[in-house]
């Protein structure tokens, strides 16, 4: 007999209330404790915990269990909506899949549960969604020690239903893969937070950075139990940074239970001189900064108007040194070049941090990268932090620039030097590369110079996770700079040391860790397949509206595809492939005293309305979907190419063919 997917899940939920209320774990306790008692040394009858462990392992109980023992989490979050399957792709749209995580009996374990939100009161006139209705949601994505969850979407509410447990690994990497449970006082020592950014996604798909917040986890150390209940309120970010958004009721659970809990006075006490250890570190560089900003003065007045940011604001507006923005980032097997590497960053959305109110004035905002990625889109700094990291990551010599780009508009781009002393500029929000030949201004007038194409103006200073230098060449123009970093008259350097004591892996728990970067969850074939038949529909309409019927070639159709791979290739390669069969294919299926016209465009977004209004802002494209004329036979392919963090590059490409009557 065959269950529906509901009652099955219902069948269950009643079956495990059932056992709690028969209290089957507490029986199985008893009968287990009974046997051990009858089969031990009389001299062990004060039985304690490691004897209980003991017997059960000796009988080879805890494998068994531990074979059975599973955790849950939903792994299918992604949004599901009916939509017709691609012929060639084949998907069946089943409930959310379970996936099981094992446990290791050998690993100490954090169980943060989230039970629930008060106070959100920006959301205390927001009616109750209807059943089936889109409504805005709040998702809250952690990382703790290079691991990521995001909880399922719940609808924004002054006391959102929160209902999640994540389950935390607690290990000291340090002492090795086959090293003992970690126990209360190594844990301790572990001072990595528990990094949790709240995300509101609109109706519209579009996102909203809420709070981020930094959780002290280890008080759970000295709670009785191994259980303690947190209330954690949350500040707003940038100019709202002060301001509460709301509450969380979080509960806190070590798992196995501590053997020695410690007392709260010794948990106090290692925060606090962890804060004195940060605060001393912080307070150095900061007199070294000023110091050296001093010197730079000194070198020439004017340097004073250059563009050189040794410290910048974070989502929580405290003001870190820019060099702990960006450390080496591996990509695992998400990302295969650097190049490829450029293109993702691309796709991430680019947006300015929000100001309240006019003046055109540009609010200061650099995220941290776990903000960023959960957000899926931010301003050029965050793009630009995070292809250097990556870079870094491939091995490359990178740095961020800080500058402007015409109309002395503020920017930041990625440089790379090359063992041949070769200077690339890298443009984090389109995967542009530049090659930079610098311009001798002591040439006479007449010797050929290099035209530079790339956008920038002016350079005030360069930094990575290790180095800082300030521009005190005679002129901070790009096009005549010379990237001698070793000349330290044409490179004002920061000490390294100073550096490094305020940056990983020297730093304390100031700087939050990167987390990994997280495959796609997007089912390429599936997308295209909706987006299309979206934009076929909007098409229809459209003419319809003005009296026109709608044919559609759905073999000419197929016959974009390569152009579109074709497209994808070059931004990712700057390698143009595959041009001559495209041409030929379509020359073929285009007969003779007809005329073909064809539109592409690219997004990174995946709404078909608000892509289809843009498409009709060409004129170029306006001509091809409204399209009047004999046999008039009108075609659309989407291609959906996925990144890492559901990065999406969407290419669309109308086009139409109609007998030339002339």
């Amino acid at each position: 007999m065959s269950l529906p997917p509901e009652k099955a899940s219902e069948l269950k939920q009643i079956i495990h209330q059932q056992l709690l209320k028969m209290d089957v774990h507490g029986r199985i306790r008893e009968v287990l404790a009974e046997t051990i008692r009858e089969e031990l040394a009389p001299e062990h009858q004060q039985l304690s915990t490691e004897d209980l462990i003991k017997a059960l392992r000796q009988r080879g109980i805890i494998d068994d269990v531990m074979k059975e023992l599973k955790f849950v989490s939903d792994v299918n979050e992604t949004e599901r909506t009916s939509a017709p399957k691609p012929s060639t792709h084949f998907v069946d749209r089943e409930p959310p899949v379970l996936k099981k995580t094992n446990i290791d009996p050998t690993r100490r374990y954090l169980y943060l549960q989230v039970l629930g939100g008060k106070a959100f009161l920006e959301h205390l006139q927001e009616p109750e969604p209807l059943p089936g209705q889109i409504c805005s949601t709040f998702t809250l994505c952690l990382h703790f020690r290079n691991q990521r969850f995001r909880s399922k979407p719940v609808p924004c509410a002054c006391e959102p239903d929160f209902q999640d447990g994540f389950l935390l690994e607690i290990h000291k990497d340090s002492l090795g893969d086959g090293s003992k449970m970690a126990d209360a006082t190594t844990m301790l020592s572990i001072c990595d937070p528990v990094h949790m950014v709240l995300i509101k996604t609109d109706t519209f798909g579009e996102t909203t950075l809420v709070a981020s917040y930094f959780l002290e986890w280890r008080s759970v150390l000295a709670a009785e139990n191994g259980i303690t209940n947190v209330a954690v309120e949350l500040l707003g970010v940038g100019t709202e940074s002060k301001v509460s958004v709301g509450v969380l009721n979080i509960r806190l659970e070590m798992y196995p239970q501590l053997n020695k809990t410690l007392s709260s006075e010794i948990t106090s006490t290692q925060f606090t001189l962890e804060r004195q250890k940060t605060a001393e570190k912080e307070r150095l560089f900061l007199m070294y900064a000023k110091q050296w900003w001093r010197e730079y003065l000194q070198i020439r007045p004017t340097h004073n108007a250059r563009l050189v940011k040794i410290f910048a604001q974070d989502e929580n507006g405290v003001n870190r040194p820019v060099c702990s923005y960006v450390r080496p980032l591996r990509a695992g097997r998400l990302l295969d070049t650097p190049r490829q590497a450029a293109r993702f960053v691309s796709v991430l959305g680019h947006e300015r941090a929000p100001v309240i109110g006019g003046g055109g004035g540009k609010q200061e905002q650099w995220c941290t990268l776990l903000a960023f990625l959960c957000r899926n889109k931010g301003d050029c700094e965050d793009h630009a932090n995070l292809l250097c990291s990556l870079l870094l990551g491939f091995g490359l010599e990178a740095f961020v620039c800080v500058g402007t780009k015409a109309k002395g508009v503020p920017h930041t781009w990625v440089m790379t030097c090359g063992s041949d002393e070769t200077i690339t500029f890298w443009e984090s929000l389109t995967g542009h590369r530049y090659l930079h030949r610098p311009i001798n201004p002591d040439d006479p007038p007449l010797a050929e110079q290099p035209k530079p194409l790339y956008p920038y103006r002016t350079i005030g200073c360069i930094f990575n996770h290790q180095k800082f230098f300030g521009n005190c060449q005679p002129s901070d123009a790009v096009e005549v700079c010379v990237f001698d970093l070793h000349d330290e008259s044409k490179w004002k350097p920061m000490s390294g040391e100073a550096i490094k004591s305020v940056c990983p892996p020297g730093a304390t728990s100031s700087v939050p860790p990167f987390p990994p970067l997280c495959a796609s969850t997007i089912d390429a074939a599936v997308t295209s397949n909706e987006i299309e038949v979206q934009l076929r529909i909007l098409v229809s309409e459209h003419r319809k509206d003005l009296g026109l019927s709608t044919v559609w070639d759905d073999q000419l159709s197929y016959l974009l595809s390569p152009a579109l791979a074709a497209y994808e290739l070059e931004r990712t390669t700057g390698v143009s492939a595959g041009n001559e069969e495209f041409q030929d294919a379509v020359r073929r299926a285009v007969p003779d005293g007809h005329t073909f016209k064809g539109f592409p465009i690219h997004f990174v977004h995946r709404n078909a309305r608000r892509a289809f209004a843009t498409c009709l802002r060409s004129p170029f494209c306006e001509e091809i979907i409204c399209c009047r004329g004999d046999q008039v036979r009108l075609a659309v392919r989407v291609r959906v190419f996925t990144y890492p963090e559901s990065a999406c590059a969407v290419w669309i490409m109308f086009a139409c063919k109609y007998r030339s009557v002339l």
